[in-house]
C-alpha cells in the first residue's frame, strides 16, 4: 500500500501518495496493429499492464507473448449475442489484478506523453475521484511516423503544456443530465478503494458502458487532468463510433499493409497477423 500524508489545501484535506502503483487494463480485440504502436510508449508509465482479448485474436496474443505482457483471452465480449461488450472484458481484466492502488483503463490506440507518470505523481490525486485526460487525433499512420521522426516537445520551461502538432483535440463528454464532464473510456484512472465494476447492460457496446461507469462518481469527483494530453491513433478518417461494436476500419500501418488489409478487412473478433514496425521515442 502507499505511504501517504494528509495536507491542508484550500479545498480541505488532501491525501497525497508518496509512492503510487498503477495497474493498467487494455482491451484489444482486432487492434493488435495499434497495440504494437502504443504499448512501447505506455509501459514506462505503469507498474503492471494486462491486455484482454478474444480467443480468436491470435495476433494480439502473439504480440503480447513476444513482448512479455500478460494477455488474457476470454469469450465474455460476445456473450448473450452482444456485438461487442467492452465492459465485460474490462471487468474480466480487473478481476485478475490486485486492485490495491491506482487502476487505469486505457484504450489500445492511445499513446501517453513522456511525462505522464511525473504529472500523475504531482497531481495530488484523491482516492475517491475518477480522472480523465484530453487527447488529440492523429489521423493516419503516415502522420504518426512523421511525428516520431521529428517529435515536438509537449512540455517546455517546466510549466508549459502544448498539444502535439496541430492535430484536432478530441471531443469531451459533458453530460447535461449528470452534471457535466465525464471521463470516458480511452483513459479512466481511479483508486482500487473506490473500484466499481463497469456496468454491463444487455445492449452495451464499446462506448455506452464506460460513460455509465464514469457517472457513478458524483460530478465534483470527476476530474480532468489538463497536464496530460494523449495521442489517439487513427488508421483512416472515419465517423465517430465506427468501431464501437467491433473493428471496421482498415489496419494501422504503412501503405503496403493498408493495401493488404483492403483485401482482407478486419472483423470484430479476429485480426490478421501483426506487421513488423520500428518505433521511436
Amino acid at each position: 500500500m502507499n505511504r501517504q500524508r494528509v495536507v491542508e489545501t484550500n479545498r480541505g484535506k488532501a491525501v497525497i501518495s508518496r509512492k503510487m502503483k498503477i495497474e493498467a487494463v487494455v482491451i484489444c480485440v482486432g487492434y493488435d496493429d495499434f497495440l504494437q504502436a502504443t504499448l512501447p510508449h505506455n509501459l514506462p508509465h505503469v507498474d503492471h499492464l494486462t491486455v484482454v482479448t478474444s480467443p480468436e485474436d491470435k495476433a494480439t496474443q502473439s504480440f503480447c507473448h513476444r513482448v512479455g505482457v500478460p494477455c488474457l483471452p476470454t469469450h465474455v465480449f460476445f456473450r448473450e449475442g452482444g456485438a461487442f461488450n467492452k465492459a465485460r472484458g474490462i471487468n474480466y481484466g480487473l478481476a485478475n489484478q490486485r486492485c490495491d492502488d491506482w487502476i487505469l483503463h486505457l484504450d489500445a490506440d492511445i499513446v501517453l506523453p513522456p511525462m505522464t507518470r511525473k504529472m500523475l505523481m504531482n497531481a495530488e490525486l484523491q482516492e475517491d475521484c475518477i480522472y480523465g485526460i484530453d487527447r488529440v487525433n492523429c489521423p493516419s499512420h503516415d502522420e504518426w511516423e512523421a511525428f516520431l521522426a521529428s517529435p515536438e516537445l509537449q512540455y517546455e520551461w517546466s510549466c508549459l503544456v502544448k498539444p502535439p502538432r496541430t492535430w484536432p483535440l478530441g471531443a469531451r463528454i459533458a453530460h447535461g443530465d449528470y452534471g457535466g464532464y465525464v471521463p470516458i473510456g480511452f483513459f479512466q484512472l481511479f483508486h482500487g478503494s473506490a473500484w466499481k465494476r463497469y456496468p454491463i447492460v444487455q445492449d452495451g457496446d464499446a462506448e455506452h458502458t464506460d460513460v455509465l461507469h464514469g457517472i457513478r462518481w458524483d460530478r465534483p469527483k470527476r476530474v480532468l487532468l489538463p497536464e496530460i494530453i494523449a495521442i489517439h491513433l487513427e488508421s483512416e478518417p472515419a465517423p465517430m463510433g465506427v468501431n464501437w461494436k467491433g473493428r471496421k476500419t482498415r489496419r494501422f500501418g504503412p501503405a503496403e499493409d493498408r493495401a493488404r488489409s483492403a483485401a482482407n478487412p478486419p472483423v470484430g473478433d479476429a485480426s490478421s497477423a501483426p506487421q513488423p514496425v520500428q518505433y521511436g521515442r
